[in-house]
């Protein structure tokens, strides 16, 4: 008899495969734990090795609990409060890949909203995002 698997193991199973649905829930839950300013459901959209990078500033950052965290982080106190919304998804399931053209509103601790439209490119394994790429207008809110 075989042990149960683990999380991790399982999520790297043929059943998580996500559908178009469930691509476009994942992105949704992201950007609102984003919103929401709570890191550790935002983080619990990745994998542990995850990249995330921000194209438009060659900026990289490797593995979901560092450095990812830490952009986070960073993010979090730079600002206060953050709106991602009026998403465009575009799906592809056989290659677990969505992308996604939204809106940012960023307000600062001073009270000025910065807007901005970004495009984020996601890779899915296993259920969970291990590759990020941003592309974003203005400044560079995740350094």
């Amino acid at each position: 008899m075989m042990p149960p698997l683990s999380p991790e193991s399982s999520a790297s199973s043929a059943s998580s495969v996500l559908s178009s649905a469930g691509l476009t829930a994942l992105a949704e839950r992201y950007f609102a734990a984003v919103d929401s300013k709570n890191v550790a459901a935002a983080l619990a959209c990745f994998a542990p090795q995850a990249s995330f990078t921000i194209a438009t500033y060659n900026t990289h950052y490797q593995g979901r609990d560092s450095a990812i965290a830490g952009m986070f982080e960073r993010l979090n106190k730079r600002y206060a409060q953050v709106w991602h919304g009026d998403f465009d998804h575009v799906s592809d399931v056989p290659h677990q890949r969505i992308a996604s053209r939204f809106r940012v509103e960023n307000i600062t601790h001073e009270g000025q909203k910065l807007i901005k439209n970004n495009c984020n490119f996601f890779r899915v394994e296993g259920g969970l995002f291990v590759e990020v790429f941003v592309y974003m207008s203005g400044e560079n809110s995740l350094t």
